[in-house]
């Protein structure tokens, strides 16, 4: 079967090495040329722009940056998309709202093809390690032919049902993480602000039952105040605002999500929007600074 991959950035690329790697007849592209260089030396096709993956591929992943570059990528509301869709599998990756992923299934169906939301969760570091979950939604068929491909890059996988099941779960996951990992930087500015040994206050929350793999991810971070990117300000607050989307349209309270989307908007607002998503411990010390927060 060939597979084809467009989107090589910092999710992207790992996921589309790790299928490289497993043998698959993989086809990649990039907007930007240099990301598709480890591609290549794994064995990998590398393609001067979409129609030439989408050509040939039977199965064709995206990993693209929001809903206006998966549009763009098909051509959607062109004539090329028809020709570029039909008669194989479209599988979005990435995080768009469900309404978007409902319209884009129905206009892949109406033009010939078969659709498959996919969102996976977790950040580069899983990503590299073909450690990400996926969750799918789809036709019956269309998921079985799907899922086995997703192993080089995801340990688990879940069904969720028609679209955009899979999209919502998605949505659901990604409030939990959004909130902790802004409960963690809030914690451990409280730490260091009343004097403590933050690197014991870490081991004492990764001995206790509060560790996760996101705490034993993003705690060296904040010690280290490394925030190099796993998972960006930027599209954290592009997903928080796409679950506070969805909870105002299904009459949800989100009082937890809407205080941190303040936060990440002010993180990026301070200039950080290209650093990890730990570096909304910015805009926390920001308002500690602030009289009306004292």
């Amino acid at each position: 079967m060939d597979v084809g991959f467009l989107g090589l950035g910092v999710m992207g690329q790992p996921m589309a090495l790790n299928l490289a790697r497993s043998g698959a007849e993989l086809t990649v592209w990039s907007r930007t040329a240099a990301k598709a260089g480890p591609l290549r030396a794994a064995g990998a096709r590398v393609a001067d722009g979409p129609d030439e993956v989408l050509a040939k591929a039977d199965v064709a992943f995206l990993m693209l940056a929001d809903a206006d570059a998966i549009d763009a990528t098909l051509g959607r509301g062109t004539a090329r998309f028809a020709a570029r869709v039909a008669d194989r599998v479209i599988v979005p990756m990435g995080t768009t709202s469900p309404e978007y992923s409902r319209g884009l299934e129905a206009d892949v169906r109406a033009a010939g093809g078969r659709y498959v939301e996919a969102p996976v969760s977790g950040s580069r570091v899983p990503a590299e390690a073909g450690r990400l979950v996926a969750m799918l939604a789809g036709e019956e068929s269309a998921v079985a032919t799907v899922r086995p491909l997703l192993r080089p890059m995801c340990h688990e996988s879940f069904v969720c049902g028609a679209v955009p099941h899979a999209l919502s779960m998605k949505l659901a996951v990604n409030l939990f993480l959004i909130t902790t990992v802004t409960g963690l930087a809030e914690a451990f500015h409280f730490a260091e602000r009343q004097g403590l040994d933050v690197r014991q206050f870490l081991d004492v929350l990764d001995a206790g039952p509060m560790a996760s793999s996101v705490s034993r991810m993003k705690a060296p971070k904040l010690l280290a105040r490394d925030f190099a990117v796993q998972a960006a300000v930027r599209d954290v607050l592009m997903n928080n605002q796409l679950v506070a989307d969805a909870a105002r349209a299904s009459g949800v309270a989100s009082p937890l999500l809407d205080v941190c989307h303040e936060l990440f908007a002010d993180t990026v607002a301070l200039g950080h929007g290209g650093q990890d998503m730990a570096a909304v411990l910015h805009a926390i010390e920001a308002r500690t600074a602030r009289p009306e927060h004292r």
